[in-house]
């Protein structure tokens, strides 16, 4: 039976590429065409070649991931019955397009919407290029981020890895992850009880709220973007917005963005390849301030640390048990922590309280009181941003609204049994957040926007999700929550 669809795939696609995309021959044939007269065995040979090899290629890539897929079902015939219910798709592909089809951040979108409605909240299906178990559950969510490392890990798509580099957190495992977060939560905890650090914020705020002045019109979003890569590269790497490698690097980050959620094809000219590109610009220009900071170093002494502010570089540079390598990744991560994800959060938040008169008047309220309390001059400090009770519900619930990080990717470790599933091992799982923080059962009238919910206790899914989150971000301290 496989061999015969096989077979009659094979043609069609045989028939579809030879009238869509024809092969050119390596020779050229006078009119008329004799093949015993102007074709050699040789030429005969090689014309044969360049047309099955592209074809047998094709087909293999198309169907061997299905036929494979096909074997292990067989194999594994008896776990079957365990196996959440849900469909594969279509070969090679499955049903990543549809997984992946835009839709507003606010609402699950039709895909979920689909599978959930026919399969329930946990269903099986085939995404990027793997069998997966897809979870829209929130106790197995909650369970899965609880065992990471243990029967779980960080599995991001291989393209990933060509842009981030190995040895990026959000793509390192087992005991590499572990090391390298817990050094960045070292580093966020050094840096948030800095004084100079809200101070930094809280200037740059000010000097891009002053280049406002006489616009008729903003782009926030844009403005959110620059506002938060110039608060990340000053605490990174101590430049301001009028370094020249500020900008160097900035245009070489944009550039990386562009490509991070590209087609993954390595060619001359593509997202991707310009992507990969630029990462590689500015690891060197990274690894360039890191060799002026150690020259620095040796030249000063130990006076060198009374001159100026001690930044995260400063500070990273001093930890031991990372390479050079893992240092410039580590600065890689929280570039890109800090200026999509931050900025992403500030747009979401002065959306809503634009469509929340009374959660406006509410956070400047508080806002305002904490400010009376202040000399005229005088910065905010971390002990008055903890007062701001409000302004965390506000925070909280744009993300839960906004879904900023709408899933993880996770690979299980060995066969996972949760109630009456059967997650095999190897096989992809997808935590859906957005299915959590969308669900009425959980959050009453889900789609409205209302911090005071947050009055209770953090929910701890949420909690988690923000760990999740802080993964990702690695370095993030602007969208951390306590």
């Amino acid at each position: 039976m496989a061999s015969a669809w096989l077979w009659s795939s094979t043609t069609f696609l045989m028939i579809f590429i030879s009238i869509f995309f024809p092969i050119p021959l390596p020779i050229s044939l006078p009119p008329p065409i004799t093949v015993t007269a102007a074709w050699s065995w040789p030429q005969i040979a090689i014309s044969m070649a360049c047309l099955l090899v592209p074809l047998t290629i094709i087909t293999l890539i198309h169907f061997l991931p299905l036929l494979i897929l096909h074997h292990d079902h067989r194999h594994n015939n008896n776990n079957n019955k365990n196996l959440p219910k849900g469909s594969f798709g279509w070969p090679l592909l499955g049903e990543t397009l549809g997984f992946l089809n835009p839709h507003p951040s606010t609402s699950l979108g039709t895909f979920l919407q689909d599978h959930c409605s026919r399969y329930g909240k946990v269903f099986r299906s085939h995404l990027f290029l793997s069998p997966t178990v897809v979870s829209c559950d929130q106790e197995l969510n909650y369970f899965i981020l609880q065992n990471e490392g243990k029967l779980f890990e960080c599995s991001y798509p291989k393209p990933i890895h060509g842009i981030l580099g190995n040895v990026s957190m959000l793509v390192a495992v087992g005991d590499t992850h572990r090391r390298l977060r817990n050094v960045a939560l070292s580093l966020v905890n050094v840096t948030k009880s800095n004084p100079e650090f809200l101070h930094d914020v809280e200037m740059t705020a000010t000097m891009i709220l002053k280049s406002w002045s006489g616009k008729e019109q903003v782009l926030f979003c844009e403005e959110a973007r620059k506002y938060s890569f110039n608060v990340i590269v000053k605490q990174v790497l101590g430049l301001t917005p009028k370094d020249p490698e500020t900008t160097r690097i900035l245009e070489d980050f944009l550039t990386f963005m562009k490509g991070l959620i590209s087609l993954p094809l390595y060619v001359a000219g593509t997202p991707y390849a310009r992507a990969v590109q630029a990462r590689s610009r500015i690891a060197s220009s990274v690894k360039a301030i890191i060799e002026e900071r150690k020259r620095r170093r040796r030249m000063e002494g130990e006076g060198y640390f009374g001159k100026g502010k001690v930044d995260f570089l400063e500070i990273l540079l001093g930890v031991e048990t990372l390479s050079e390598d893992e240092k410039v990744s580590f600065v890689l991560d929280s570039l890109l922590g800090g200026y999509e994800t931050t900025s992403l959060l500030l747009a979401m938040v002065v959306h809503f309280l634009g469509q929340s008169p009374l959660a406006l008047s509410h956070l400047k309220l508080e806002h305002e009181n904490i400010r009376s309390w202040k000399k005229e001059e005088e910065c905010l400090s971390w002990e008055d941003y903890k007062k701001m009770e409000f302004t965390h519900h506000v925070i909280n619930e744009a993300m839960r609204c906004g879904n900023i990080v709408k899933f993880v990717h996770r690979k299980a470790l060995k066969d996972v049994k949760f109630r009456d599933y059967l997650i095999p091992s190897g096989w992809k799982v997808l935590p859906v957040f957005t299915a959590v923080h969308l669900d009425p059962s959980l959050h009453p009238n889900a789609l409205k926007f209302d911090p005071w919910r947050w009055e209770v206790s953090l929910d701890p899914f949420l909690y988690e999700t923000v760990i999740a989150t802080i993964n990702i971000q690695s370095f993030n301290p602007t969208t951390l929550v306590e």
